[in-house]
Formats: C-alpha cells, sequence, structure tokens
C-alpha cells in the first residue's frame, strides 16, 4: 500500500500527465481522433501491418474494442484491410497514406507546440532535469 507521499506524487503525476496530453492533443490538430485511434495509428507506423488481436494485445485492450476503434479508422480512411499473408482466416491492418500523412502532420505540431514551450518556458537545467526523467516515466509505462 503506497504511503502519503506516494500517493499524493501519483496524484499530482496523474494531473499533470492529463493535462499534458490535453494540451498536446489540442496543439496535434487530431480533434476528431481519440487517445486510442492515435495510439493505433502510431502503432502501425512504427511496427508495421498487424491484426486486431495482436493490436489489442499491444494497445492492452479488448479485442472488440480495438475492432471498434479499427472500424472507424477505416471509415475514415486512415487504415486499410488486407488479408494476413500466411493466415487466410485473418486481416491485418495497415495505415493508409492520409493515415500516415495525417499522423505525421500531427506529430510534427506537437514536437513543434512541445520544443517551444521547452524552450521558452524552461531554464536549461529544468530541460535537463526533463530530459532525465523520460527514462523513469517510460519504466512506469512498462510496468
Amino acid at each position: 500500500m503506497p504511503n502519503q507521499d506516494q500517493a499524493r506524487t501519483a496524484d499530482e503525476l496523474t494531473t499533470v500527465l492529463s493535462q499534458l496530453v490535453r494540451r498536446l492533443r489540442a496543439a496535434s490538430g487530431e480533434d476528431g481522433l481519440t487517445p486510442s485511434q492515435v495510439s493505433v495509428m502510431g502503432r502501425l507506423l512504427r511496427e508495421g501491418p498487424a491484426t486486431t488481436a495482436a493490436l489489442a494485445r499491444a494497445e492492452l485492450v479488448r479485442p472488440q474494442s480495438m475492432g471498434a476503434t479499427l472500424a472507424v479508422l477505416e471509415e475514415h480512411g486512415l487504415v486499410t484491410r488486407a488479408p494476413h499473408p500466411t493466415d487466410g482466416r485473418q486481416v491485418v491492418f495497415s495505415l493508409t497514406p492520409a493515415g500516415t500523412h495525417l499522423h505525421g502532420t500531427a506529430r510534427q505540431a506537437r514536437r513543434g507546440w512541445l520544443a517551444e514551450a521547452l524552450e521558452s518556458g524552461l531554464t536549461a537545467p529544468e530541460q535537463r532535469v526533463l530530459a532525465e526523467a523520460i527514462p523513469l516515466l517510460r519504466r512506469l509505462v512498462e510496468l
């Protein structure tokens, strides 16, 4: 059971990370997409074509939820489905050129906003402290 300091840190971290995600989302121009949809697009871009089941496992959601996410992305022309290369019972999803373009444009906008915020809002030592915290945050995500 966490002590009071850990609980307070957890509460503050949850709040500030949620606020940061909202700011990044606003900067990205992806207002019509959910965070889950954006995450799936990023995964497909990084890792290539994948089945619904593989994406659900990677994103820690139920296959039914992933199916709904993919259906919306497909409806918007951001992903496409094709037969699985070795298992005819399955399909794999890939980003379309429109999906790749949208994801790249949004990523560039997020990066631009955050880089400007770092430069104008934090001193060089503060930027280093923040950079040093990234591996710790990554470890938390991977638990």
